[in-house]
């Protein structure tokens, strides 16, 4: 199981580590050929095939036809690689574009595209069974993430919801999203969609009272 940082190790997040994506020092004998997004591309691959439990820095080494220390121009450790890959993967999240409607305003209102962004994370859930374990044992602070986070809380600006009602709304839905990493591949279709839609309706009862 990964964890955040190994017992005793206190590690800062690869979003948060002043380090240039490529090598500043000796730049001249750093490796031809790679980069870090070519090293995430491969990362996610790998996750994909192999699971989280066989990966490892000299597999992804093997992979890219490189000695593992090669990979360290690039990352400091194996943990900021996960960080990452799990950020690349959200980057398949499609964001919705421009403002939210009101209830009863099909796709384009709140309700129906806060359905469209909650199952397309269940997708990447799917596509990527590794993404819910390392959402839970990282910050996950990436671009990726971030921009998914800012397009969840506009969607909550158009429920008309303010202050702890709103602050709840988001924690409920965040908390429904990440709670599908565990199970998403044994909960059937319908039965997401179900509890999707009265988590919705909670919010909507919500702000008819607000």
């Amino acid at each position: 199981m990964v964890t955040a940082a190994d017992p005793g190790e206190t590690r800062t997040s690869v979003w948060l580590a002043a380090r240039p994506a490529t090598p500043v020092r000796r730049r001249s004998e750093a490796p031809s050929g790679l980069d870090r997004e070519r090293i995430t591309a491969a990362t996610v691959r790998l996750l994909d095939s192999e699971g989280l439990a066989r990966f490892s820095m000299r597999r992804l080494a093997a992979g890219l036809g490189v000695t593992a220390m090669s990979l360290y121009w690039y990352v400091d450790t194996k943990h900021d690689l996960l960080e990452l890959a799990l950020d690349s993967a959200l980057g398949e999240l499609r964001m919705p574009a421009g403002p939210a409607g009101p209830p009863g305003s099909g796709e384009a209102g709140w309700p129906g595209r806060l359905q469209t962004m909650a199952r397309g994370y269940r997708g990447v859930l799917a596509d990527h069974p590794w993404v819910g374990p390392l959402t839970a044992a990282y910050p996950n602070i990436g671009p990726h993430a971030r921009a998914f986070d800012t397009a969840l809380q506009r969607l909550l600006d158009a429920t008309g919801l303010a202050d702890a009602a709103r602050t709840g709304a988001h924690l409920a839905v965040s908390q429904f999203l990440h709670g599908c990493g565990g199970a998403v591949r044994r909960a059937p279709e319908g039965d997401f969609c179900l509890a999707l839609d009265v988590l919705i309706a909670g919010i909507e009862a919500k702000a008819a009272t607000a």
